[in-house]
């Protein structure tokens, strides 16, 4: 029964996954002009991006240190939420963390928080407090769109086969909140390194939400009328 009402907040769901994802195409199209002032940084992620892609598609795949990272993940969100962590197992077939507690999100983080990424963001950002990062912005663009690669081929991945975390919420529920969350994190992204503010960003999402909600509200209601309407006529 549980599972069922996951199932219904998932479909819910669908409608703000759209909605980031336009929210996000408009955020990308009005930080376009700016990006392309310096043309070395704005190709620097997509280069590292493209990079891992063809190490994904032409190398042995590092699996281990995706395992690594996936469990990590799960364990600093149980931190974060206040939960403690226990042993931690990594092998060549998959791992383990053992958490006090957990819940949708620490069990579905791993999906959607590029681990990887956000270690290469910090380190950045606290060599900042004592160096001179600045010349070194491209290269860590370079990073930050490598290690974002890493997260998304093996996210796509895991997501292709049968995974326990998926299982225990639900794919609808699951694949929605996942999405949702990439998304959400793309737009943060893009608010963080480029010329657009958080306040932008959420007029942003407001506005698109409130569109597509009411398109669903209005889909929902002719669908039923359409419905009711066919079941008088044959009776």
């Amino acid at each position: 029964m549980f599972k069922f009402f996951k199932m219904l907040i998932g479909t819910v769901l669908l409608p703000a996954c759209w909605a980031a994802s336009a929210a996000v195409y408009t955020l990308y199209q009005t930080s376009v002009e700016s990006a392309l002032e310096t043309p070395l940084a704005t190709w620097a992620l997509p280069i590292g991006f493209v990079l891992w892609v063809a190490i994904y598609f032409l190398l042995p795949r590092p699996f281990r240190t995706y395992v690594l990272g996936h469990e990590l993940t799960h364990a600093m969100w149980a931190l974060m939420m206040g939960g403690r962590v226990g042993r931690l197992k990594v092998g060549k077939n998959g791992g383990h963390v053992m958490l006090s507690k957990t819940n949708f999100i620490i069990t579905l983080a791993p999906y959607f928080f590029p681990f990887y990424s956000f270690l290469v963001i910090a380190a950045y950002y606290l060599a900042g407090i004592w160096l001179e990062v600045d010349p070194y912005t491209s290269w860590w663009l370079g990073a930050v769109g490598f290690t974002w690669a890493f997260h998304v081929t093996f996210t796509l991945n895991m997501l292709a086969e049968r995974q326990p975390d998926i299982q225990e919420h639900g794919r609808i529920f699951s694949y929605a909140v996942i999405y949702l969350m990439n998304v959400l994190v793309i737009g943060i992204w893009m608010v963080l390194v480029g010329s657009p503010e958080f306040g932008n960003f959420g007029n942003l999402l407001a506005h698109e939400n409130s569109v597509m909600y009411n398109y669903a509200y209005q889909w929902v209601i002719t669908t039923w009328v359409y419905a009711a309407t066919l079941i008088e006529s044959l009776k």
